[in-house]
């Protein structure tokens, strides 16, 4: 078994930090968002620069760059609605450390991502849905169905293809959650991997519960089968839960240094 990949979610243009930083290509404070996540124990790093409508390619080029340059090729994943920008990322991008991860693909308008993420021996975050939230979860799998295909006409590894339920917020959406966890274990089922942003759930709850709703959910959900996680590595009690997981599900040699490792 494979450990837990979390990637890690935050170099984000929605906070004004990363967003001034981006605006203004200055490296520094995304070069110490990086290096927290890193140091936290991120697998993956999740660089979304949102839409990037007039410089996509050029500030996906170098943020990779950047990022890579600095950090000895630190696998990233490249997250934009952009897809011009992903393809320019994945030109300049180095897998000596991993392959790019494409965030994402849907069975809607953003289905070619699939392609591309094909064309390019790359991991795609792949959602369960075509145009907002999925009713139930007969339309999640069939969502998943039609993008496992897509992949595989284009010749993918369906390993590569890593599958998101879509994870709801719990105020408001409370009824959802079992459905949410069930979708895993059918992709479990399946042999499938999964993801899925993770802080999602917590969204609008007071900052001292978040990590609390995070790591709970996390717990639940790696022993319905999630294989990865968009999460914040920065939330101790949240790392200290995945690791604790991972050793729990044979993932990890139990040592009683393992929260240190």
């Amino acid at each position: 078994m494979a450990k837990f990949v979390v990637i890690g979610e935050r170099i984000h243009c929605i906070s004004p930090v990363i967003r001034e930083a981006m605006n203004t290509m200055n490296p520094e404070p995304i070069l110490k968002r990086a290096k927290e996540q890193i140091d936290a124990g991120a697998t993956y790093l999740d660089v979304n620069i949102g839409p990037a409508e007039s410089n996509g390619p050029e500030l996906m080029r170098w943020a990779v760059t950047t990022i890579q340059g600095a950090f000895d090729n630190f696998p990233l994943a490249l997250d934009t609605a952009n897809q011009a920008a992903i393809e320019a990322g994945l030109q300049v991008y180095d897998r000596s450390k991993g392959k790019p991860i494409v965030n994402s693909a849907d069975a809607g308008d953003r289905i070619t991502n699939v392609d591309l993420a094909a064309a390019n021996d790359a991991i795609v975050l792949a959602l369960c849905s075509k145009a907002g939230i999925p009713a139930d979860n007969d339309e999640r799998m069939a969502y998943l169905q039609e993008l496992l295909e897509r992949g595989m006409e284009h010749g993918m590894d369906p390993a590569d293809m890593w599958f998101d339920p879509l994870f709801l917020v719990v105020k408001g959406m409370q009824d959802k959650q079992i459905q949410v966890l069930d979708a895993l274990t059918m992709c479990k089922d399946m042999g499938l991997n999964t993801t899925g942003g993770l802080s999602n759930i917590s969204n609008g709850m007071p900052k001292h519960i978040r990590p609390i709703m995070d790591s709970a959910m996390v717990a639940m959900a790696i022993k319905c089968g999630l294989t990865s996680a968009i999460a914040n590595p920065c939330d101790l009690r949240l790392m200290e839960t995945i690791k604790s997981c991972d050793i729990i599900m044979d993932n990890t040699l139990y040592a009683d240094s393992y929260l240190e490792l």
